[in-house]
């Protein structure tokens, strides 16, 4: 993102009436820990909130949303006497592709943290995921249901309603399941001949009738 627009995103991130829960601001809280907890707490709120990037800015006033400017240099700044950037990293699970850019704002230097939206999996920090309520960061776990929400944005894709295996005959539908077993553990009768059994694996949701040949 070139410096223009990143002027740009900051003038309209401090237009917001308020912080969300895919945004913060801060003048010059640096803690290491803060941040990473912070990481957590907005990726996993971005993706409640449908959002496909979070941020944190450095530099402007919490209140006001007043550009004041920061000190603060992300490519300087140690933790645990590692890079920041590079212990960021290695504290967040799964890692995710944050970055840190310093724009240079007409009312002083502005750090940008953009931080992606959570998506295979809670990001946690130090194994621990954050949520983020209002200006509080507690333990994702301690709220279940934003936990199950979460996991449910999270499954895009549900392998259990999905076609394991397309354009098969008829006869490759009972090379491939054991359907013997199928029947056995439902408590039903087997059917008596390839015909009827396909009719109730159909019946029940486990086949469809897209496979190549007629049932006979």
């Amino acid at each position: 993102m070139n410096t223009s627009r990143d002027i740009e995103l900051i003038d309209e991130l401090c237009k917001l009436p308020a912080e969300t829960e895919w945004l913060e601001f801060k003048q010059d809280n640096i803690d290491p820990d803060v941040i990473g907890t912070r990481c957590s707490a907005l990726a996993n709120s971005a993706r409640l909130a449908g959002k496909d990037m979070a941020y944190m800015l450095w530099g402007i006033e919490d209140g006001s949303h007043t550009v004041k400017g920061t000190a603060f240099n992300p490519d300087t700044h140690k933790a645990k006497g590692q890079e920041l950037q590079f212990w960021l990293a290695k504290c967040l699970q799964p890692s995710i592709p944050f970055k840190f850019r310093v724009a240079p704002h007409p009312a002083g230097n502005v750090v940008i943290l953009e931080i992606p939206a959570a998506t295979s999996a809670p990001v946690a920090f130090n194994n621990i995921p954050y949520i983020r309520i209002g200006s509080a960061t507690p333990k994702l776990t301690d709220y279940p249901e934003r936990y199950q929400q979460l996991i449910e944005y999270l499954r895009p894709y549900t392998w259990e309603h999905a076609v394991a295996c397309q354009y098969v005959s008829s006869e490759q539908v009972l090379e491939l399941l054991d359907y013997p077993s199928y029947f056995r553990l439902t408590k039903q009768p087997l059917p008596e001949n390839r015909a009827a059994i396909l009719e109730r694996l159909h019946a029940d949701r486990l086949i469809n009738r897209d496979v190549g040949n007629k049932w006979n």
